[in-house]
């Protein structure tokens, strides 16, 4: 899968405009945060972003910083959007527990190694099931844990 793949099926998760009173993130608008766009320079209404201004957004900030594009075929959306759902470093951290080497949030040789030595379908049956476990374990599981876990088994089908 490339990043317009990626980008395509991900809006198809985060869809368009929200601002849900249980989401700790406020409003979004195709799954970008309003800290995440103002951050990025998007100064008008959440309601009015651009998608092509999301997909920058995505691009640099969440693929490209989990070296999506080295990852196994069958693995790298996974990790594209737990980076979008649950931050870059949470995302690149359950990465390397899924392959076994250290946990210090840095993709580096030794990560991207041991995910080339690694078939893309078992390191995506591990990352989501250190996904999940976490996921379970949150506060906001009773408001969004219904959704989340079509997530998970949406991507699990990709295996």
């Amino acid at each position: 899968m490339n990043f317009d793949e990626a980008f395509t099926k991900l809006l198809g998760h985060e869809g368009g405009y929200s601002n849900h009173p249980a989401d700790k993130g406020g409003e979004t608008m195709w799954g970008i945060t309003i800290a995440v766009a103002r951050a990025d320079g998007y100064k008008g209404a959440m309601r009015n972003m651009p998608v092509d201004f999301a997909k920058g957004v995505y691009k640099r900030s969440y693929w490209d910083a989990v070296q999506a594009d080295k990852l196994p075929a069958k693995a790298r959306y996974a990790v594209f959007d737990a980076a979008v759902n649950s931050g870059v470093s949470r995302a690149k951290k359950w990465l390397q527990q899924a392959l076994g080497v250290a946990q210090d949030g840095q993709i580096g040789a030794k990560t991207l190694a041991a995910a080339a030595a690694i078939d893309g379908g078992v390191l995506l049956a591990r990352y989501m099931g250190i996904r999940l476990e976490f996921m379970a374990s949150l506060s906001t599981w009773s408001s969004f844990g219904k959704g989340w876990a079509r997530r998970v088994a949406s991507l699990l089908q990709d295996a």
